[in-house]
Formats: C-alpha cells, sequence, structure tokens
C-alpha cells in the first residue's frame, strides 16, 4: 500500500534521481493566500509565479504542489524557498516514516496519509511533505488526482471557524487532523467486517476465512505503522519550541494527539480481535474435527460387536448334521437366521441406549 523507495548503496546524499514516467505525474501547483477578510485562489504554471517567503504581507500562503514528475520543477521550488537538499531527497524519496525535522527557515514534516479510492474501495497510502514557515505552508504531494484535502480548500472558502482567522501553523494543523481523522472510517468498516467474520467462523470455518483474517491484519499492521509515529510528530509539534508554532496552536493539536491515542487504542484492539479470531478458527476446526470423530467412534463401537458375532458364527463348525452338543446347534435352527439379527438389533439398540444415558451422544 506505501510506495517507497530509495538511493542505490553508495550513491552522495542529496543525490535527487528522476523518478520514472510512470511513477509519478506533472506537478499541478495551487495558490491560496487569505486573511480573516479575503481569499484568493491562483493557478499557476511555474514555480516563478510563486510568492517569495518572507511573510510580510500579513497573510497566510498555503501552496500545493502536486507530483514529482519534473525534477527542475523540485529543484526551482527549493531554491525559492530555502529547501535543504536533504529535505528534497525526502521529499522524493518517498515511504518516509512520519517525522519533523526543525531548520532555521522552516519546519520540515512528513506525514502518512491512508485513504480509500473512489473508485474501487482499495486501501491507498500516500506520503503528504509539508513545509511551515513564517507566513507560508508548502504542501508537497504525489498524486495531484487525490482530493483528499479538498475539505480543507471548502472551510477557507467559507471562512467559517478558526481556519481564516489563524496563521500557517493552524493550516498545518487543519493538514495533519484531515489525515489522521481519515483513519476512524477506515477502523470502523475494519472493525464491522471482523464482526461478521467473527460470526462466520463461528457457524462455518472455511479456509477461505484465514486469507481474509490476514488481509485484516496487514491493514492493521500498516495503519500501526503510520499512527505510532505521527502521535510522535504531534507529541513534538506540542512540547518543541519553536516560533513557527504559536501557543494558540498548540490548544488544537491537543485534541488532534489525542485523536492519535484514540486510533492507536482502536488499531491495538482490533488487532488482539484478530489475534483471537485465528484461534477461534483453530478452535472451530478442531472441535468440528473432534465432532466427527466422535460420530465416527460412536458408529464403530456398534459394529464392534455385531462383528465379533457374525465372526463366531462366520466359523460354520458344524459335525454330521449337529449330533455333537458342543458344536453350533443354531446353524440348524429353523428360525436361527431371524433370532441372530433380532439379537443384533436389541444389541444396537442397548448400546444406544447406554451411550445417550452417558450423554455421549
Amino acid at each position: 500500500m506505501f510506495k517507497s523507495r530509495y538511493a542505490l548503496p553508495g550513491t552522495p546524499p542529496a543525490t535527487l534521481t528522476a523518478l520514472a514516467p510512470t511513477e509519478a505525474s506533472l506537478p499541478v501547483i495551487r495558490w491560496l493566500e487569505y486573511d480573516a477578510d479575503s481569499l484568493t485562489e491562483h493557478r499557476v504554471e511555474s514555480v516563478a509565479e510563486l510568492p517569495a517567503a518572507t511573510g510580510g504581507d500579513g497573510k497566510v500562503h498555503w501552496i500545493e504542489f502536486n507530483g514529482l514528475g519534473d525534477l527542475d520543477a523540485l529543484k526551482a521550488l527549493g531554491g525559492k524557498y530555502g529547501l535543504h537538499p536533504l529535505t528534497l531527497e525526502d521529499i522524493l524519496h518517498a515511504g518516509q516514516r512520519p517525522k519533523i525535522e526543525p531548520y532555521d527557515k522552516h519546519l520540515f514534516i512528513v506525514a502518512l496519509m491512508i485513504y480509500r479510492d473512489g473508485g474501487d474501495g482499495r486501501l491507498i497510502g500516500e506520503q503528504i511533505s509539508l513545509i511551515l514557515g513564517k507566513g507560508f505552508l508548502l504542501s508537497i504531494q504525489e498524486d495531484p488526482s487525490c482530493n483528499v484535502l479538498e475539505p480543507i480548500r471548502q472551510r477557507l472558502r467559507s471562512g467559517k471557524g478558526w481556519i481564516r482567522k489563524m496563521g500557517p501553523d493552524y493550516l498545518t494543523y487543519a493538514l495533519l487532523d484531515t489525515i489522521i481523522d481519515h483513519c476512524f472510517p477506515i477502523l470502523e468498516d475494519l472493525g464491522e467486517a471482523l464482526e461478521d467474520l467473527e460470526t462466520e467462523m463461528l457457524q462455518r470455518p472455511r479456509a477461505a476465512c484465514i486469507a481474509t483474517l490476514h488481509d485484516y491484519r496487514r491493514t492493521l499492521m500498516q495503519l500501526r505503522r503510520a499512527v505510532w509515529p505521527e502521535r510522535d510528530l504531534i507529541n513534538s509539534l506540542l512540547h518543541d519550541e519553536s516560533p513557527f508554532v504559536t501557543a494558540p496552536t498548540k490548544v488544537f493539536l491537543r485534541d488532534c494527539y489525542d485523536h492519535t491515542l484514540r486510533i492507536m487504542d482502536l488499531v491495538e484492539s482490533y488487532r488482539e480481535l484478530s489475534a483471537g479470531l485465528l484461534e477461534l478458527y483453530l478452535s472451530s476446526v478442531s472441535m468440528r474435527t473432534n465432532e466427527i470423530m466422535r460420530v465416527l467412534t460412536v458408529i464403530s463401537a456398534f459394529f464392534i460387536p455385531l462383528t465379533f458375532i457374525v465372526g463366531v458364527y462366520g466359523m460354520n463348525f458344524d459335525y454330521k448334521d449337529g449330533e455333537q452338543w458342543l458344536n453350533m446347534p443354531e446353524l440348524h435352527s429353523r428360525y436361527g437366521y431371524v433370532y441372530l439379527w433380532l439379537f443384533m438389533l436389541a444389541v444396537v439398540v442397548a448400546m444406544y441406549l447406554f451411550f445417550r444415558r452417558k450423554k455421549w451422544l
């Protein structure tokens, strides 16, 4: 689910290698500038049209750079906003662990966003890089068609709430909160799926249930891989002293941190539930096998005395039409065959009643 790229062993640090055309799209650049009273949206064609990172006009500038298919444009973006070459390398090599790195003129934040594709419903994991500076926020995504952050744009356009009244650090909080909250509907669907799987395993355990269970466990592992370091990221924003994060925004970051704790609690609970479902499946299969073996054992027990009886009468010892009394007189009885069947039936009925009394059936 998560895309991961890395440099070849021995490559010098901060080496930027162009991605294959099939791996990335050409960048789509958006620029929103706003304050409490106004909002202006720009659609720009090149990095040269973007504003300088001065923060002196009193407005917040949100710049979206979506698409990593143009290496020259990425380098120009780094030069315009003073991004370290190692930062550009982390941006280009997706699959970084969520983290925060402070620099003199900005904060570099890496987050992992998990969401469901609108078409087939499959889970998608994407790295989002945020550069927070004085008066501006730069967000970089790999997929230009991703509309997960559209609710934030709508909030800016409506002007409701706190987002237009606060600085770029609050916008950073809003983006991180959106990224983290996307895990809740995924976990809700996963919880319902685990409950349905539990019911199916109790009623009719099948080998296909194990494959489904392993898919769920893999999803939980990927969610944990994304949310666990993001919890540490939010905690660093809360407690580290930084000129780019103000005290009013830290109040909201506490709520975001609480969301990460709730998600981690759900992930751990579902992981324990999935482990219990695996044990439930093995127990159900074992109980079903024992039940089958018990029935087969009872059926075999019915035939043990019958096999003994027919084995004795199958010996056919006789001497001159039964003149010797120690031989088998039943061989010459007129109704011996019927009596034998009645006797064997009586033995089966007696054993059945005995098993029922002992509650073995």
